[in-house]
């Protein structure tokens, strides 16, 4: 900054230049960088008529709008001297301060600032005194300038010259004002201080603040120079001992340690990037002392940097019959999984950079999806991995951590290469349904770059700091449910669902899968024990009813010990046990889930429901109670089947209120005479009540509506429901039924509970192809689009229900 003397004459409208972070003082020379629109048409105008410009400093700088409220009253007027425009619409000016000025009003504001200014008239020393005064503060603002100049501080020559030139205190203020790094705040301070000598004293003030701030700043700077002198001295000793201990041959063994990870990369196909950190790290453990804290640290990054399968890959064994026979081998079913396998092999065979599928098996715990995996890496030829996601948390068990930090590792990803030892693994990544996520990061999201086919070629772990190529990877996911699962994470995937086994499929697998194992695991022989299909089914029916095997081989397993415990001590057993002595070793049946009614009743309806661990039956009771109307919902429901029960309530109310005269109902019959009365007093003086037993179990989905709809109409018109009859399917307020999930899961529980008849929505109609053969043949299937065709099915006729009243 420069100072030039000017006259302090101005109009009393100029336009208005608003400043950033800036105060402008008078008689100083300072570069202003103009924003584009009104900043630079008001310079404009400035430069068109007298080349005067009011500048005022911004209150707050954030604010876009500029009005008077946001702008410092008081700022400089100022002349501009120079003028350059730059290609971004920006304009530089120089301007020199002419003296101080109040912003009275704005007379506009577009297309920039104008306003009315008045002088602030600065008054001047006359008395002895105050002359004497005048005098003590600029020697003593001399000498803290001079001061702060030898003590670092950047003023140039010209205005130290200048300095030791001025005698009026209120410039000299200004002057020093404007070359101090001063805050806004401290800057609009000064500036609005009339008095000259209050100015050169709040100056002052300042600058001795400074000169503190310039000394401790010296004192840092002398002991950062100790600091310096000692690593020096440090060094030459360092290079002594060096050469102590290579007279002792203690280098030796280093020098082998950084001979063994370059040969460990040259060995491997390691990509130049990670070739570079390599070399880096190795030339900081060769300047490092043997005994510094650091050397651990090199050592464990150059261990993992050195110990992955770069470039290392197991060769696919591409035999389709060999991969059937072992996929046959393992599992029972499955075909679809095992389609996808073959499909694969056939694609690696057509083309052998065809990138790996990432596969998502979805389905309820026990169904096989974790050996489904080793089934696979075994038929493809590959080195098999699993880490499970369930409870993860921190965003670091993927990416790895940064190796700033204490312990630091590399993310479960890299882990598991490197203990596979190659490039290709059929890596798993169990229970990513579960995935937490808090204030380390979100998992879930750190890794859509390692599924995401686009960007796993240059996957980047934390820890290692390079690149890493995850393309060649066949990754597998598993899954108990899809919901809590992220969008963007599913997109990713590909899903294939692994639904429940039937009662047969358990009989096969147990035969060919679990007995053996347990007999193995039990030290037994198979000629020591033999279970019978009954007592496979009394296992299966009575002790574990789930969709996967789970339970199922833990019973078996149970029995198998107990038949150990008499063989070992030498006693007499029976080794073909039938399900009476299933029922002995066990105890009681431990199955409480719903089971087929024992009788047709009135206000009772048999629906299946979707779970978890598969599918189970879901009883529903409607009674009725002297009210105003209402409906009363208990059992844990949830929002969604709150809202289903409404809509059947409100259906089954505008059912019998479209035909008044005859009440007809599905199966075509006339209620008899009493029941009219009956609903009309249900309809408007009872409050009905619909409950879902087991009340201690969260019920929700929407597929409940024709069940409660059923016996809702099955109470107002006194028929029974049939009790081999099984339904499920969403209802609308017109009657139509809606499509559901889940179907296979609601069968097999319908199946292994004695259902007969399943009503099912028309739409799900096609999946039924997916359902075993054996299942289809024993479960009679209605696809219905109406809820008065499930009336016709599902209610009995009103003579039969009369006779099964009579007969209780």
């Amino acid at each position: 900054m420069n100072e030039l003397q000017h006259p302090a004459e101005f109009p009393d409208v100029l336009p208005v230049l608003p400043l950033k972070e800036t105060v402008v003082f008078p008689y100083v020379i300072v570069p202003l960088s103009v924003e584009p629109d009104r900043g630079v048409q008001a310079i404009d105008r400035a430069l068109a008529e007298h080349r005067l410009v009011m500048m005022v400093a911004r209150k707050d700088a954030e604010v876009p709008d500029v009005s008077l409220e946001h702008l410092h009253t008081l700022g400089t007027v100022g002349l501009i001297m120079r003028m350059l425009k730059l290609p971004d619409g920006r304009m530089r000016v120089l301007v020199q301060g002419i003296g101080r000025a109040r912003l009275l009003s704005l007379s506009q504001e577009e297309p920039f600032l104008k306003g009315r200014v008045s002088e602030v008239e600065v008054p001047e020393v006359d008395s002895e005194t105050s002359e004497l005064e005048s005098e003590a503060l600029v020697r003593s603002a001399r000498d803290q300038l001079e001061k702060a100049l030898h003590l670092g501080k950047g003023f140039s020559p010209e205005v130290m010259v200048l300095a030791a030139n001025l005698d009026d205190p209120g410039r000299l203020a200004d002057l020093a004002a404007s070359n101090l790094e001063l805050h806004l705040s401290d800057a609009q301070t000064i500036l609005e201080t009339i008095h000259p000598h209050e100015r050169l004293q709040k100056v002052s003030e300042l600058l001795a603040r400074e000169l503190e701030l310039l000394q401790m700043q010296h004192q840092i700077s002398i002991q950062a120079q100790g600091e310096i002198d000692r690593s020096h001295r440090e060094y030459f000793l360092r290079q002594q001992m060096k050469a102590i201990q290579e007279e002792l041959g203690d280098l030796e063994d280093l020098s082998e340690e950084i001979a063994q990870y370059r040969q460990s990369a040259e060995e491997k196909a390691v990509p130049e990037e990670a070739r570079e950190e390599l070399e880096k790290q190795l030339r900081r453990l060769e300047r490092t002392h043997p005994e510094s804290g650091e050397v651990p640290v090199i050592r464990a990054y150059l261990d993992w940097l050195t110990g992955l399968p770069w470039g290392t890959l197991s060769e696919d064994d591409l035999d389709l019959q060999r991969a059937r026979r072992i996929l046959d081998e393992d599992h029972f079913g499955l075909l679809k999984v095992k389609e996808r396998i073959l499909e694969f092999l056939a694609v690696r065979r057509l083309r052998q950079d065809a990138k790996g599928p990432i596969l998502c098996f979805v389905g309820p715990p026990g169904v096989g999806k974790t050996s489904l995996g080793r089934s696979i890496a075994r038929a493809l030829g590959r080195k098999f991995i699993r880490i499970s996601l369930g409870g993860v948390r921190d965003e670091a068990e993927i990416r790895g951590h940064r190796r700033t930090y204490v312990g630091a590792l590399p993310g479960r990803v890299i882990q598991g290469l490197s203990q596979a030892g190659t490039s290709n693994p059929v890596f798993m990544l169990d229970e990513i349904d579960k995935i937490g996520a808090d204030y380390r990061g979100d998992p879930s999201s750190a890794l859509l770059e390692v599924l995401d086919p686009e960007q796993n070629d240059a996957f980047r772990d934390h820890y290692l700091g390079v690149s890493y190529d995850l393309s060649k990877v066949m990754f597998i996911t598993t899954a108990n449910l899809l919901d809590p699962i992220q969008p963007a994470f599913l997109d990713r995937m590909e899903v294939i669902r692994l639904s429940g086994y039937t009662e047969e499929e358990k009989l096969t697998i147990a035969r060919r899968h679990l007995l053996p194992k347990q007999l193995r695991e039990n030290g037994l022989e198979r000629d020591q024990v033999h279970i019978t299909d009954k007592g496979l089914k009394k296992l299966i029916r009575g002790y574990t009813r789930e969709a996967g095997l789970r339970s199922f081989e833990r019973e078996i397993g149970s029995v198998c010990r107990k038949v150990a415990v008499r063989v070992a001590e030498n006693r007499r057993y029976a080794s073909r046990l039938s399900d009476t002595h299933i029922e002995n070793m066990l105890g009681p049946e431990r199955n409480f889930s719903e089971t087929l009614l024992d009788r047709h009743r009135i206000g009772v309806a048999t629906g299946l429901a979707w779970t978890a661990t598969g599918g189970d039956l879901m009883v529903i009771e409607v009674t009725a109670v002297p009210g105003k109307g209402k409906l009363h919902l208990t059992g844990r429901l949830g929002d969604v089947m709150r809202e289903s029960a409404q809509a059947a309530w409100t259906y089954v109310r505008g059912y019998f209120a479209r035909c008044p005269e005859e009440w007809q109902l599905g199966s075509g019959e006339t209620a008899p005479e009493p029941d009219r009365d009956h609903v009309r007093r249900a309809l408007g003086d009872l409050d009905v009540h619909v409950h879902a037993p087991a009340g201690s179990i969260p019920k929700d989905g929407p597929s409940a509506g024709i069940t409660i709809a059923t016996a809702l109409i099955s109470l107002l018109s006194s028929r029974a429901v049939d009790r081999e009859v099984a339904m499920t399917g969403e209802i609308t307020l017109r009657g139509d039924i809606l499509p559901i999930g889940g179907l296979k899961e609601k069968t097999l529980a319908a199946h292994a509970a004695g259902i007969k008849t399943v009503i099912i929505p028309a739409p799900n109609e096609r999946d039924l192809k997916e359902l075993p053969r054996s299942l289809k043949g024993k479960v009679d299937f209605h696809p219905l689009t109406h809820m008065d065709e499930v009336l016709s099915l599902a209610l009995r006729p009103s003579q039969d229900t009369a006779d099964d009243l009579d007969s209780r």
